[in-house]
């Protein structure tokens, strides 16, 4: 996931999170995240034409975050804002998992998760704008349900 720009608002968190961006999205590009093709082959496991390669980016991933969190989360606060903005709820529910299988069939059926689409969209591609319009439609259609 990229970082999101600080709630203090500070030019430096905003530039900082401005260059995690940056890279998380060159990464995506070097590791093949942006090619709907590598993507289903990848979630094509029974299908004969498997490639495992993205399994190796997501391990990398996992690893890094596994390693990096602890260190990270025993400072009293992140390095360019006043304190961490982590998630307290822990329980799973409906909306959770509907919200999780939503996700992995838009991943499977476009190539795309949101990150390396919205990194796409720098190619202008009719498949990238495409699932960029569907999921800002989907996020509308969401609030507007929940604000009912």
């Amino acid at each position: 996931m990229g970082a999101a720009p600080s709630r203090s608002g500070s030019k430096l968190s905003a530039l900082t999170a401005a260059a995690a961006g940056l890279l998380f999205g060159v990464g995506l590009g070097v590791a093949g995240m942006l090619q709907p093709a590598k993507v289903a082959g990848f979630l094509d496991v029974f299908g004969g034409a498997w490639d495992p390669t993205l399994a190796f980016v997501m391990g990398g991933a996992v690893l890094t975050y596994g390693l990096a969190h602890p260190v990270i989360t025993r400072r009293r606060a992140p390095w360019f804002d006043s304190r961490f903005f982590l998630p307290t709820r822990r329980d799973i529910d409906l909306r959770l998992v509907a919200g999780a299988a939503i996700f992995g069939l838009g991943w499977g059926l476009g190539g795309y998760c949101p990150g390396p689409a919205l990194v796409s969209l720098t190619t202008l591609g009719a498949p990238a704008l495409t699932f960029v319009a569907a999921m800002l439609a989907g996020m509308v259609a969401f609030r507007e349900l929940e604000r009912r």
